[in-house]
């Protein structure tokens, strides 16, 4: 078969394998991006994978609903092969530290530890795999899983943290993860995307010096931690003789002033927490912006993060904004900034969509609730209305859980849903919030009045805050154009003209789009 009926063929199965119900379109497009087809013939199929990572979990997760799209296209039974495409792999190779060994391939992960998921920027686990008809992360970690930018923990109740960002967790003391939080059960999206990708990368080989320190930024509930255990999660399973430390800034906090108490740096607790983090071969320090105003720790950690990078380890941050706008001297900011910086964005309605899907999905694995449904309809409601926090995301879809369960309201409709999530969302569509509630919040915000705000001045400090009071008027409460117009004396033209120049600006400045999230809370808070 020639390499254009062989691609022809290979898109052909893709599709097939898009078009079944229990299938996400947008997981396949991402994750089999990543396998290129190389010879094919009756019953026989061979792909290749950019790496063993990829190669593990399509073998582990993917090959049957492969199969089965075959002997559906072609009504005969396929054996489907996937190897390593070398040159690939070692093209995207790059110079190991010399503690780091290169990941071997995982013919099968232990049950009870965390799985990995695959390299690729948008790859994440397929719950609803016909090849495994409930696979899920609860294979991981004991058990106890939470699904992508968002899946249920083993109980609604039970879990808090968001699936990129789902429940949070640590190590035992042999090091065996714990934490459910990993690659597989991260949703992807346009909004965590790139992020998602580079935490791959360092997993798979800690210490790259372009990703070194790699700092990962976004606003509380986006999924930063999830991608810092992920990370972690993936190193103590394929690569155990790393040393490996997660710590919350808060936790290194006390930990340093518990150390120092005595202000005496030749106790043996001071030199026990200065080494404990100084052997580690990765250092992973989570909500960073927490030691702003805490100088001495700063200059511990900054000691620390030197030596780890000057020998090659890998040092990864994150925090709930970009590093230059932490309140830190300036010599930090340079060092924090100097890898691999990137930020996370709130989910897509898409995203949010999916993860809604991956926690009902998860909830049935735990609780063998095999015959739970959420209709459509109310899936998208709780999408749409949601803010950018997936925390708040799980809690709505917990409640019409409990309301369908063990309130036994199994034919819950849209209208009682409604009522029962009334008063649940901070953001989305708002009935209570208006345009002079957001008028008010950007006159304060960018300190104009607002006869300035709505009449005719055009310096360029009103027309940027004018601009902004349309686009949130039009994102926060959908009205028409025209009615938007009025209350800012313009027409319809101008206030469509300031909607699509703000988002035309978002996707090229990150620092719009930190200053929109702020005024976004600030508007919910009211």
């Amino acid at each position: 078969m020639d390499s254009e009926m062989l691609e022809k063929a290979w898109g052909d199965v893709c599709s097939q394998v898009k078009s079944y119900n229990n299938i996400d379109p947008t997981q396949i497009n991402a994750f089999f991006s990543r396998l290129h087809p190389q010879a094919m013939s009756e019953g026989f199929l061979m792909l290749t994978a950019d790496n063993d990572f990829i190669k593990t979990w399509i073998e582990k997760h993917y090959v049957e609903v492969i199969k089965q799209a075959l002997g559906d296209l072609y009504h005969i039974p396929y054996m489907v092969v996937i190897e390593v495409d070398v040159t690939a792999a070692q093209a995207n190779a790059q110079p190991a530290p010399v503690q780091s060994s290169p990941v071997q391939p995982q013919t099968q992960m232990p049950a009870a530890a965390t799985q990995p998921v695959s390299a690729t920027p948008a790859a994440q686990s397929n719950p609803y795999s016909p090849s495994q008809p409930y696979a899920s992360p609860s294979h991981a970690a004991g058990g106890a899983a939470s699904v992508g930018l968002g899946g249920p923990s083993s109980s609604p109740a039970g879990a808090e943290e968001y699936a990129a960002h789902g429940i949070s967790s640590d190590v035992d003391e042999m090091g065996k993860p714990t934490s459910s939080l990993t690659f597989e059960n991260f949703v992807i999206g346009d909004s965590n995307r790139m992020a998602y990708s580079m935490a791959v990368a360092v997993a798979e080989m800690p210490g790259k010096a372009h990703l070194n320190p790699l700092f990962i930024y976004g606003k509380s509930g986006l999924g930063k931690t999830h991608l810092l255990r992920a990370i972690q999660n993936y190193i103590i399973e394929t690569m155990p003789h790393l040393s490996t430390i997660y710590v919350d800034s808060a936790e290194l906090l006390s930990d340093y002033m518990e150390a120092s108490a005595a202000h005496d740096k030749e106790k043996s607790s001071y030199k026990n927490f200065k080494t404990r983090y100084e052997d580690a071969d990765v250092l992973l320090i989570d909500d960073v912006q927490y030691l702003q105003g805490k100088k001495q720790t700063l200059d511990i950690v900054f000691q620390i993060f030197n030596k780890l990078t000057s020998q090659g380890k890998q040092v990864v941050l994150s925090a709930d904004r970009a590093p230059k706008n932490i309140d830190i001297d300036e010599r930090y900011k340079s060092r924090f900034n100097s890898g691999g910086t990137f930020d996370i964005q709130p989910p897509e309605i898409e995203t949010k969509l999916g993860i809604v899907k991956s926690f009902v999905e998860e909830y049935r694995i735990n609780e063998g609730i095999r015959e739970l449904s959420i209709p459509e309809d109310i899936q998208l409601y709780i999408a749409e209305s949601s803010s950018s926090n997936i925390r708040e995301l799980k809690s709505a879809v917990t409640k019409v859980i409990y309301q369908m369960t063990f309130f036994n309201q199994p034919d819950i409709s849209l209208a009682d849903v409604r009522d029962l999530l009334e008063n649940h969302f901070s953001g989305g569509p708002s009935k209570r919030l208006t345009v002079s509630d957001i008028q008010k919040e950007v006159e304060n915000f960018y300190k104009i009045s607002h006869a300035e705000l709505i009449g005719k001045k055009r310096t360029r400090n009103i027309i940027y805050a004018r601009q902004i009071g349309i686009y949130l008027c039009r994102q926060l409460l959908d009205l028409p154009f025209n009615d938007i117009g009025k209350q800012f004396n313009r027409d319809h033209s101008t206030v469509m003209y300031s909607v699509t120049n703000v988002e035309e600006k978002m996707k090229e400045s990150r620092e719009l789009r930190e200053e929109l999230e702020a005024l976004k809370q600030l508007i919910r808070e009211i």
